[in-house]
């Protein structure tokens, strides 16, 4: 018995108590391990809980429900793409780009917002909504256009090409083959995407 006090005590005090920041990004990891592990649906607050070595307690504290942890964990998670490259050539900046937004899409964090999306029903997904919209969409459409705006001025690309129907063509196209046909856009998958779809797309009229 006193052996087993001393071994608890020991533990306890090899295991700094946590405060703060240092806590809530135990608290934000343990949530993502979790979603890669068992999912929405097997996510729990304790279980969350008891993968940062904290209290329930702790975690309520901070989020009130499920719901705000997952979408705390996921912003805070998710990779941020870089500005683009300038490699001298359009299709050599979109290679570059794609394989960027690919890194992202199969990190643990994206991975892990995809198994939300997934599994939550419509009203729970409306929750996600921002996080896929801020996090993933907007800064790929944003690199993209600035890729096609520089492939205009080296005149590479065709002058009205710079629009939301154009720049919006890499995300859907990734996200829409990621879900509905299982590719995980390996680097000749996404040489395929570029040579096929957006050079053609692309090309100045006559060439």
């Amino acid at each position: 018995m006193v052996t087993s006090r001393w071994t608890a005590a020991s533990a306890q005090a090899a295991t700094p108590r946590r405060r703060g920041a240092v806590l809530e990004r135990a608290i934000l990891d343990a949530a993502l391990e979790q979603l890669s592990t068992v999912g929405w649906n097997g996510l729990t607050m304790e279980g969350v809980a008891a993968g940062a070595q904290t209290g329930k307690a702790a975690v309520y504290r901070r989020w009130p429900s499920k719901e705000d942890l997952v979408a705390d964990a996921l912003q805070a998670g998710l990779p941020r793409l870089e500005a683009a490259q300038d490699l001298g050539s359009v299709r050599e900046d979109l290679l570059a780009l794609c394989r960027q937004a690919r890194d992202a899409m199969f990190s643990r964090t994206g991975l892990a917002l995809r198994s939300v999306i997934h599994e939550c029903d419509n009203l729970q997904a409306e929750r996600f909504h921002s996080v896929i919209i801020d996090g993933v969409v907007e800064p790929t459409v944003k690199l993209l256009r600035d890729v096609i705006v520089r492939g205009i001025e080296r005149g590479e690309v065709r002058a009205d090409a710079a629009n939301g129907y154009v720049c919006d063509a890499v995300p859907a196209m990734m996200m829409y083959r990621s879900k509905m046909c299982g590719c995980e856009w390996s680097d000749p998958e996404i040489g395929e995407l570029v040579d096929q779809l957006m050079v053609p797309l692309l090309r100045p009229a006559g060439e």
